[in-house]
């Protein structure tokens, strides 16, 4: 039995509940601009007021459409399998979304990323252990613009069988990625009741739902396919510096696209989240992994728990330009606050550059680093007292306690055994094994886990049905 689930918190009860009512507060009176035609042909047909685009979300109208959401959504992979369970304190990490770039593991340089990167990338991911699930990873600069999304999504697919945290950038996106999603269900039923895929929608700050995004919400209310909010507060620029006013802003974006998404359709899955930031006052960037920007991510985690939703946030990823120190610890703390916090869907394993960037040196000295997290909270287990008297006797007969029967049973359990990855060599072995660094060790893993055969292999059929749908839509 584990004694207590290690966890984090930043805001206390009293706090949660004040920022909540501020957020339903702004709604109504400052209100929240909305661009899409739909979803201002919905908002008025339920009688909202508004001005020009802005609406005023009545406060009761925000809590009866809480009272609608699921508070728990079960993902299933490609073959129909349960995954993932998003809820509680429930911790899975996938890499982020839509990077244009990637490392080279030759030159070493940052250049756009291609269809042949994503494809070796995808197949990395589905043989790493801690990554739980793949995303739309990279905008692959030898594919045509208008089926950058959903060739995105047929290279998840057809090269992966975890769950997919995916999104548009084109309206016209979400009928072929729909198509491609059913192909791997029996029906829109059972595709509703077996969700394969997670669709990003971010709202633009501050208290702004344009008409990508909002299509986003209601096209995947529609279908029941989740959609995760990603609301991206920067602290400074376009919301408040202070940590609590960009929670603030964050929770009322949030709370703004959850009634878009249940007056389009009652019990519409969400996942509330963002990917929140701090205006760095010396260069101007964009900073995800200042240690303020993490505050902010559990802040606006916290508010999500406080309104029993599942959560989502970028807490893994690295501002650094390449995978270095600097990318290690920033993705490290990310790992472990976001694990601590108990956020179900953390995204950014591999990432750099403020989002920009995906490196597969960096995605696999993650993942390590995502196991040994998992260990961490999984707590200390209680086998039963006393905990260590009768033990220590056995060491008084041996001097050793190797040979001891709890060491036996227990080390695989007790201990997490990280891969060739993570050097615990002496000096000596080290440097005769050809004293590679962590990044080498890294890629070096790489070029194994790319030629391993798919832990799923995607059924004939599928694939078939697949490159169908891609080759009629790719002209």
């Amino acid at each position: 039995m584990t004694i207590i689930r290690p966890k984090i918190q930043l805001l206390d009860e009293a706090h949660k509940k004040q920022i909540f009512i501020e957020a339903k507060s702004i709604l109504e009176t400052l209100g929240v601009y909305i661009e899409n035609q739909e979803a201002i042909e919905l908002l008025n047909s339920n009688g909202i007021n508004h001005k020009d685009s802005r609406y005023f979300i009545p406060s009761d109208l925000v809590d009866k459409c809480l009272g609608d959401v699921p508070s728990e959504i079960v993902l299933y992979d490609r073959e129909g399998e349960e995954s993932l369970s998003l809820k509680g304190d429930n911790s899975y990490f996938n890499p982020g979304s839509a990077a244009m770039h990637i490392i080279d593991e030759i030159t070493r340089q940052r250049r756009r990323a291609n269809s042949q990167d994503f494809i070796r990338f995808s197949k990395i991911v589905e043989q790493l252990k801690y990554i739980e699930a793949q995303s739309t990873a990279l905008i692959c600069q030898d594919i045509p613009l208008e089926a950058q999304d959903w060739h995105r999504l047929f290279i998840c697919l057809t090269n992966c069988f975890k769950p997919i945290i995916t999104g548009t950038f084109r309206k016209e996106s979400f009928v072929i990625m729909r198509k491609l999603l059913l192909a791997c269900r029996l029906s829109e039923d059972e595709l509703a009741r077996k969700p394969l895929a997670i669709f990003d929608a971010a709202p633009s700050p501050p208290l702004k739902w344009t008409d990508l995004t909002t299509q986003a919400i209601i096209d995947g209310a529609k279908s029941m396919i989740p959609i995760e909010f990603v609301s991206m507060p920067l602290g400074g620029a376009n919301a408040p510096i202070t940590l609590i006013g960009s929670i603030t802003q964050y929770c009322a974006e949030n709370l703004a696209g959850t009634v878009i998404s249940q007056l389009t359709k009652k019990a519409a899955p969400i996942i509330w989240g963002g990917s929140p930031s701090m205006m760095d006052m010396k260069y101007g960037t964009t900073p995800m992994s200042a240690i303020e920007s993490m505050m902010v991510n559990i802040g606006g985690v916290e508010m999500g728990k406080f309104l029993k939703l599942p959560t989502h946030a970028y807490m893994s990823v690295s501002d650094s330009m390449v995978p270095d120190t600097q990318a290690g610890f920033e993705a490290g703390m990310g790992i472990l606050l976001g694990a601590l916090a108990g956020i179900n869907v953390i995204s950014g394993p591999g990432m750099l550059e403020f989002e920009a960037t995906q490196s597969i040196e960096k995605l696999l000295i993650d993942n390590e680093i995502v196991g040994m997290v998992k260990r961490f909270i999984s707590g200390i287990e209680d086998y039963g007292s006393p905990f260590a008297s009768e033990i220590l006797k056995d060491y008084e007969k041996k001097e050793q306690l190797l040979s001891h029967p709890t060491t036996k049973k227990l080390f695989k359990k007790e201990l997490f055994l990280p891969s060739s990855i993570i050097n615990r060599m002496s000096y000596n072995l080290w440097k005769n094994s050809g004293a590679k660094s962590i990044g080498k060790r890294a890629l070096d893993e790489a070029s194994k886990l790319i030629n391993k055969a798919p832990i799923k292999p995607i059924e004939k059929n599928l694939l078939n049905e697949l490159d169908k749908i891609a080759s009629t839509n790719l002209k």
